[in-house]
């Protein structure tokens, strides 16, 4: 597989992302900022504090605080709810990033139990979450479901879903990772989409680019304890403005841009489902994001999709995952890159896959 990987460093142009995370990706947040500037000091200055008021009123939420991961801040929800209802028990789909990336963080350092509900090729449903057979502390809902190509439920669904929770008592967090890039297609506001939830996660280092960081929004109470628990996670640095900066940075550069993402998204899931054996999940995208598949093993497809690369100096890919049987995939998400491609460019490369997969 290292032929397919050394033919997308080759290319000039990329379908995925904003580019190579670089050093200047860091550089380029910082060149417009007074080197006189004040750091943030333990989680307190103008720096961490405006940056988080900001994200508050994005959000919908009274109060947000910043943390330097998302797995962090996740998990200092679910427990902040958990010790709320004086239940350790939540419930996720099978492929939360909680339940397949985190190494059991939650079970292992919380002891709480995780619930699994709905099947794993598909999203929530209202009723998945009625037929629970065991009480919950928090239902967390992930908005989009990256690990089945970023799907969504409907923004019906996700009303029915907070009402009935709100009914029973049950906390409602979102996992909106990616949240910014939903928003062209429920149209709706970030805090339209978060006044269903009682907390709300987002990341600024996937559609926003930034370097690393995420924002965990909410009412003051559950904020302050989530600040306790950052302390006794490690989180609290003594300066966290690398990330705040390069967020803001990012955040006001790229959180216009997501309806160019999304419809880029449409239109390339488009081209992959006009090829032969090639099919996206879902067949048309929901956000920025999709995955490709091939019905073809994974062997055959990198050779084609090297030998298209370098004819196209267009980087499709660097890697496939073998699927059962005689199939593979990647996951696609659209971002500054692809943008920057001349459309007579994607046509043509597109012309050259369709060819290699007769």
């Amino acid at each position: 597989m290292n032929h397919l990987k050394n033919s997308y460093d080759k290319c000039t142009y990329r379908l995925a992302g904003h580019g190579k995370r670089e050093v200047s990706v860091l550089q380029d947040a910082l060149k417009d900022i007074s080197g006189e500037q004040l750091s943030d000091i333990y989680g307190e200055g103008h720096i961490i504090e405006d940056f988080q008021n900001k994200m508050a009123k994005l959000l919908g939420k009274s109060t947000a605080a910043f943390f330097p991961s998302g797995t962090m801040a996740q998990q200092i929800a679910l427990r902040i709810w958990c010790d709320e209802k004086k239940l350790k028990k939540v419930a996720y789909h099978p492929l939360s990033h909680l339940e397949i990336h985190e190494m059991d963080g939650l079970k292992e350092i919380h002891h709480i139990k995780t619930i699994l509900i709905a099947d794993k090729d598909r999203v929530i449903e209202l009723e998945d979450v009625v037929n629970l057979e065991e009480d919950i502390a928090c239902l967390l809902l992930e908005l989009p479901q990256r690990e089945i190509g970023g799907q969504l439920p409907s923004f019906e669904t996700l009303k029915q879903i907070s009402a009935y929770c709100r009914e029973k008592s049950i906390m409602l967090h979102l996992d909106g990772a990616r949240l910014l890039e939903v928003l062209p297609f429920y149209k709706k506001t970030a805090a339209e989409v978060c006044d269903l939830f009682d907390s709300v996660y987002m990341s600024f280092y996937k559609g926003i680019g930034g370097i690393a960081g995420a924002v965990l929004a909410g009412d003051k109470d559950f904020i302050e304890k989530s600040k306790v628990w950052r302390k006794r996670y490690g989180g609290t640095l003594i300066s966290l403005y690398p990330y705040i900066l390069s967020a803001d940075y990012y955040f006001d550069k790229r959180a216009n841009n997501m309806e160019q993402y999304y419809n880029s998204a449409m239109e390339l899931a488009k081209l992959f489902n006009d090829c032969k054996d090639i099919y996206t999940i879902p067949e048309v995208p929901v956000s920025n994001m999709f995955h490709v598949h091939f019905k073809r093993n994974q062997e055959e497809i990198a050779a084609i999709l090297a030998k298209v690369q370098l004819a196209n100096h267009i980087g499709i890919t660097s890697y496939l995952s073998k699927q059962s049987g005689d199939s593979c995939t990647f996951e696609l998400s659209i971002g500054d890159s692809c943008l920057e491609i001349p459309k007579n460019l994607i046509d043509k490369l597109f012309d050259s896959l369709r060819e290699e997969m007769k």
